[in-house]
């Protein structure tokens, strides 16, 4: 496990790359996984976002970086579903992960309990860093209240009362850098270098890249729709013609 000063100079100012995959996507799978955290490396991230204890494991033995570790869960009597409950807090110190990440949202958790309880809670059975998930200026200020060592920006739009935030969201990237101390890791609907270059430029002390990286399916699909579509278009022309 990485010293708190320790990690943040190694990600201060660098590129940090979530390598997920639910049960459902087709590089869902701990070795494949591990294999995409390698490239990562290979192509300069300084540390790994990773969801499942599984996940995590092999991705610190096969890249030796720093991993930033989540678990994803879903409970019927909640919308939080990044590290919801102590329960998968457990699970994160017991698997070696650097930093624990969870929901630092403003939602009603499964259990109720708060986000300040379940920092606590990570104090005193390790001595794992915490990074506060948030949606919106109010909550990233509260998690920093909360003890959080790091706030990352990544449910905005993703909870019910940000849908309509610009994505990705850039002026909360960086009135969250003008309004606190503790470091602002720009996350969430990056998908061009230029736009994590800016995200840098406007105060974040990292950048996370998920899907651009490292879901194929997605970016496939993107080409896919915009190739069908012109297609669709020059074929609708020269019927004219």
């Amino acid at each position: 496990m990485m010293e708190k000063q320790k990690f943040l100079d190694c990600i201060k100012g660098q590129l940090i790359v979530s390598c997920q995959a639910l049960e459902d996507e087709p590089l869902h799978g701990s070795e494949i996984m591990a294999k995409m955290a390698f490239a990562a490396k290979v192509g300069g991230a300084a540390a790994i976002r990773a969801n499942s204890v599984e996940d995590i494991i092999a991705i610190k033995e096969a890249t030796k970086l720093p991993v930033i570790g989540l678990i994803k869960q879903d409970y019927e009597n909640s919308p939080v579903y990044i590290t919801p409950t102590k329960k998968e807090i457990m699970a994160l110190i017991d698997s070696g992960v650097d930093v624990i990440a969870l929901d630092a949202t403003k939602q009603e958790r499964p259990d109720r309990e708060s986000l300040a309880e379940l920092v606590l809670y990570i104090r005193e059975h390790s001595d794992c860093l915490i990074m506060g998930d948030v949606s919106n200026f109010e909550e990233g200020v509260a998690a920093v209240w909360a003890g959080v060592d790091l706030v990352s920006t990544t449910l905005s739009s993703y909870t019910s009362y940000t849908r309509d935030r610009t994505i990705p969201d850039l002026p909360l990237i960086e009135e969250l850098s003008k309004a606190t101390k503790v470091p602002v890791i720009a996350e969430g609907n990056i998908s061009t270098p230029e736009e994590a270059a800016k995200a840098l430029r406007l105060g974040a002390y990292a950048v996370v890249v998920g899907t651009a990286i490292t879901r194929p399916q997605i970016l496939t699909k993107q080409f896919y729709e915009a190739i069908r579509s012109t297609a669709e278009q020059i074929s609708k022309e020269k019927q004219v013609k």
